[in-house]
This record gives structure tokens, C-alpha cells and sequence, in this order.
């Protein structure tokens, strides 16, 4: 299935009540993320990114000031279909184009799979973070 994906790119004030929703039925429905956990108080701070198809809101990712990449979440319906991908793309080119020389993030021990393949590096060792087995990782950024 070809499936055409936008990435709108922007702050929380443009793109906080979609990728709330997005997050909210993802970490907090499906992986029982406790609330106060998932709001961590940092979106105002962050770039945050918006897949849609169709003009739906389907996945949702944020860049830290420091180039740590999190809160990745794409709505179960609509995965294996690239947005994910797509979503990391947006963000490492952001992170490249603010002059970052690496990024970083946490993953989910069982998404390692999915991130290594886009240059990302496991490394240090595992641990949970709201009860869930997570690494962290690390892209160099080149030029």
C-alpha cells in the first residue's frame, strides 16, 4: 500500500492538540504510561512533528533543545506504513540544520530494531523508564 505522508513541523501552541491525542491513546492507553509521566512538562520547549495522511493526524514525534529525540508515537492502525520513518527523518534533518553534531533518544527495547536502521547505535545499559525496558542511543550527525 502507497501510502502519501506529511510532516508538518512546528511548536506545541500549532501542533499540541493532535500529537496530544496521538500520544495520549499510544503511551498512555496502550502502554499504560502513567500520565503525570507523559506530561513531563518540556512540549512548550520542544519542535514538535505531525504525520498526517488525508489530513489525519497518525504519528507524532519532538526535538529537545539539547537534539534528544522522544515522544515518538504513531497510532497503532497506521504502523508498519513508514511514518515512523518519516517522522525520524524530519527530525534528525531539524536537529542537522540546528547545527547538533549527534542525536539522541531513548528507545523501547523492543523498537531497537526499528531505530538501528537509521544509523542509531545502542549503547550503556538497560532500563525502565515508566516500567518499561528502555536504551539509550545515539546518530552521529555528518556535515
Amino acid at each position: 500500500m502507497d501510502v502519501t505522508i506529511e510532516i508538518r513541523e512546528d511548536d506545541w501552541s500549532a501542533l499540541g492538540e493532535a500529537a496530544s491525542e496521538i500520544r495520549r491513546r499510544v503511551f498512555i492507553e496502550e502502554q499504560q504510561v502513567p500520565q503525570e509521566e507523559e506530561w513531563d512538562g518540556r512540549d512548550a520547549d520542544c519542535r514538535h512533528f505531525l504525520a498526517l495522511h488525508d489530513g489525519t493526524p497518525l504519528g507524532t514525534a519532538r526535538l529537545l533543545p539539547d537534539a534528544h529525540i522522544g515522544r515518538v508515537a504513531v497510532l497503532a492502525e497506521a504502523r508498519g506504513l513508514g511514518i515512523g520513518v518519516a517522522l525520524m527523518r524530519a527530525a534528525i534533518e531539524a536537529a542537522r540544520r540546528d547545527g547538533h553534531a549527534r542525536v539522541e533518544l531513548a528507545a523501547q527495547t523492543h523498537a531497537l530494531a526499528f531505530y538501528e536502521p537509521l544509523g542509531f547505535l545502542a549503547h550503556g545499559d538497560e532500563f525502565l523508564d515508566a516500567g518499561i525496558p528502555h536504551r539509550n542511543m545515539h546518530l552521529v550527525l555528518d556535515g
